[in-house]
Parts: structure tokens; sequence; C-alpha cells
């Protein structure tokens, strides 16, 4: 199985928000990333409109469906309409129907996501299933942000979801502190790689995503079997070193070879 790339351009519009035009173009952006080879595009519209806004939304949901690629919008299903005119989470995905809804438990006041469901709550766990249900109806692929656990895993498998993606976070850090080879950083993985081996035995589809970038994405793909990686704050940053094509393509060019690593 050969891993692809949903490349995540919320960076490219919180640029853009910072002057209140519409440079760089966010839609333009998304054209070349899928051009250079990406397999589809994530955003993560916040009902704070930091980033992505509504019109971004509906926008890049007629670009993908143009080339045909994957469309992906992840958020905390449970957000509502908001003053500034933010319309709710579920009624973006209502009215785009993407090819894949990730649901990620965040707060409104969190910087970025820091954490996956803890279903072993009752609340939270009937709120991801109604949700996966309904997700179902829309024609979408479900998919729930989870931490590296093999319990949580299960049970996501109980909620009908179609994938789980796992936060990587905890293990991009830990290789940042103390190198990629450090046993801390290898203890990690092998939580990884059991939560994803779980999933895979469960039928459920394997993304992943957070913090990966050029340094440590190979080794992960290596490592661990997963259908997509979600790569956004890391690429877009490269891409000011060397231009936005070009790094999609360099990050291709690592995920395969840790594929091809782990499949020897």
């Amino acid at each position: 199985m050969h891993t692809v790339l949903s490349v995540n351009v919320n960076k490219i519009a919180w640029l853009r928000n910072a002057r209140n035009g519409n440079e760089p173009n966010v839609g333009a952006a998304s054209t070349k990333i899928i051009k250079a080879g990406a397999a589809g595009i994530t955003v993560h519209p916040r009902p704070d409109q930091r980033h992505i806004r509504p019109e971004d939304v509906y926008e890049l949901s007629s670009i993908a469906k143009s080339f045909d690629v994957e469309y992906n919008i992840e958020g905390n299903p449970t957000t509502e309409p908001q003053a500034n005119g933010f319309p709710g989470f579920m009624k973006l995905v209502q009215d785009t129907r993407p090819t894949q809804c990730t649901l990620v438990p965040d707060e409104s006041s969190q910087l970025t996501s820091d954490h996956g469901w803890n279903l072993r709550d009752s609340k939270q766990m009937e709120t991801v299933s109604h949700v996966v249900n309904e997700l179902h109806e829309l024609g979408c692929r479900a998919s729930i942000f989870v931490d590296a656990d093999p319990e949580i895993v299960s049970l996501a498998h109980q909620t009908q979801t179609d994938r789980i993606e796992l936060f990587t976070g905890p293990w991009a850090t830990t290789v940042a502190s103390f190198g990629i080879g450090s046993s801390d950083a290898t203890q990690w993985l092998a939580k990884y790689s059991e939560a994803a081996d779980t999933a895979h035995e469960l039928g459920l589809g394997v993304n992943a995503g957070h913090d990966l970038n050029l340094q440590n994405v190979s080794e992960f793909c290596r490592a661990v079997r997963v259908a997509e990686v979600s790569i956004g704050h890391a690429l877009i940053a490269d891409a000011l070193d060397h231009g936005l094509e070009p790094v999609v393509q360099k990050y291709l060019d690592a995920i395969f070879r840790g594929c091809e690593l782990r499949d020897r």
C-alpha cells in the first residue's frame, strides 16, 4: 500500500488573512499543489475564521471536484453557527459533501489540534457515532482523530467510522527533542504501529497527521502502514525555501522512500 499526501492549506489562508486581501490566493495555491501531485486538499475551518473561511471551503470543494482529487474537511462537528458569519461545521460539510470528513475534538480557543477523541467517555462516543452516521448518509468517508491507543482504536471501530487519523504530534515532538533514532522516539513509534495494526485488523483505514515534516515523514511511513498523511504547516514553511510545487514533490519523494523501505 502506497501512502498518499493530502496538503492542509490553512496556513496559506492565514497568511492571506493577515492583510485582509486575496494574496496569496488559496484557490490558486491549491491548484498548484494538486498539479504537483498531491492526492488531496485538507481544510480545517475554525469558528474564529482565523485562516480557512467558509467561502474558501466552497471554492476548494469545486476545485477538488474539478481535478477529481480528495477533499478532506476536518474539525469539531459540535461547532455551532457564530455571530461572525461562521455557519457551523456540519453546515459546511452538508453543503459540500467532501470526500472525507475528519472529526477532531478541538476547542475554539486552541492554537492547533493537540489530542484525539476520548471515546471512553460515553458522551463523546455518542456524539461521534451520531456524526459518523450522518456523514455516511451524506456520502462522505468518515475519519476520527485519535491518539495512538489500541483501546481507543477499538472503540472508534464501534462508531462505524471508515478510518482513523493518528495524532502524530507526540512522536514528532519526541523526535525533535531527542532524535529520530532515540529510544524515546522508537518507543513512541511502536505505539503508533500497534494502534495502526489494531485498526487494520478491525478493517479500518489509517491516516496520520500533525507535525510531520521532511525530516520525519519517511521514518513514520516506513514504520507505520497508513493510507494517507495530512501535512500543512511544515510543508508551507518549506515552500518559502523551495517553492510550493517543488516542495510538494520533495514530500512525495520522502513518503515514497518510507513506503519502499516498509514494503521490502
